[in-house]
């Protein structure tokens, strides 16, 4: 389903392309500054009958396998530096896996601690990699939703730190680094491509990095913003519909992982409530047909379940003759995509691609 926003405006929230560098900054002195690879998939773009498809590949970021790994970190960095503890710090958040990854990484980096929640869905393959980076990882009975409730009261109980990429009313400031951190990926595809974009379509869960990505891009174009999310978590398409940030119920699993959220964060609700132009919803057939069409692509891309939303939104659109007009979207429209993730989880991702 397709809804159109109808209450576009200017957001309280900003996050700020001009932050970018001092995220770069940070990764030349820990880790890695490379920019990941922004291709343009010719044979794609001719087989959808559009201009150009851009899609910017974070399924080798860090080695983490996703593009979270900017966020977690930086933010780790970022509440370290401003949140003084007594011997070493525990920072602490709650994950699918691609979050938990990053803020693990960044303790590692940073020589803190780090103690993850996740709820009961998450894969035993998931689990491990966070292990593997040195966390302590804590299952929650529930949903994403329950571990990021339980990781909250735990950091309260024991004075831990929270780095959580979900913003709520008085707990902005922490989320809004996390989002930061995904101005750099921005950065990457703007010098990168050699054209700007006229539609971008974000994949979302809360909505931390389509915001995040919306915000840097307001500044510099006015292309359409087009939100993706599961058929089955669809909260910021929800809150559209409501006029105001919904919590859904939860509804059966999605293999689309990463964005099973059943609530938006407060800020970024605010940003895309007024700057997407739409809000999509996919099935997850549709997520792995996509994930497929990239897996046979060239070049080819490794693109895990929620990885392919983009492509598998924009699919959705164009094989729909109403939604393609509404959108504008021709034969001369630019695109820009982001694989959000590779295979985080190998089995499950051979399993799909080869199913």
């Amino acid at each position: 389903m397709l809804v159109l926003n109808r209450q576009l405006g200017k957001p309280d929230f900003q996050i700020p392309l001009a932050n970018a560098p001092k995220v770069k900054a940070f990764f030349h002195q820990y880790a890695s500054d490379h920019a990941t690879p922004f291709p343009v998939m010719k044979r794609l773009a001719d087989q959808l009958q559009i201009g150009q498809l851009w899609i910017k590949d974070e399924s080798k970021r860090l080695g983490l396998g996703s593009f979270k790994a900017l966020g977690g970190a930086y933010a780790v960095s970022r509440v370290l530096a401003t949140q003084a503890q007594k011997g070493v710090p525990i920072v602490t958040c709650a994950t699918d896996g691609n979050h938990g990854r990053s803020v693990a990484f960044g303790a590692k980096l940073l020589g803190a601690q780090a103690i993850i929640f996740v709820h009961e869905g998450v894969s035993q393959g998931r689990c491990e990699a966070l292990k593997r980076l040195g966390a302590e990882v804590m299952v929650v009975p529930g949903t994403y939703d329950d571990a990021v409730a339980e990781a909250s009261r735990q950091a309260k109980a024991n004075d831990w730190l929270l780095v959580s990429d979900t913003a709520k009313p008085g707990y902005e400031q922490v989320p809004m680094d996390v989002m930061t951190g995904y101005t750099l990926m921005v950065r990457e595809m703007l010098d990168q491509a050699d054209t700007l974009p006229t539609h971008v379509f974000l994949q979302a869960g809360v909505g931390g990095m389509a915001a995040a990505v919306t915000s840097a891009l307001a500044t510099v174009c006015d292309a359409k913003i087009i939100v993706v999310e599961p058929d089955r978590a669809p909260c910021l398409q929800a809150s559209v519909l409501a006029g105001q940030a919904t919590k859904i119920q939860p509804q059966q699993a999605t293999v689309m992982a990463m964005l099973e959220c059943y609530e938006p964060s407060s800020v970024a609700w605010n940003i895309l409530s007024k700057l997407a132009t739409g809000f999509l919803t996919i099935t997850d057939t549709q997520c792995i047909e996509a994930m497929k069409v990239l897996a046979k692509g060239e070049p080819y891309l490794e693109s895990g379940e929620s990885g392919a939303a983009g492509l598998a939104g924009i699919q959705a659109v164009l094989a729909n003759p109403e939604w393609r007009s509404q959108l504008g979207l021709t034969e001369h429209s630019v695109v820009w995509l982001i694989n959000t993730e590779g295979a985080t989880d190998p089995e499950i991702y051979q399993s799909l691609v080869n199913s």
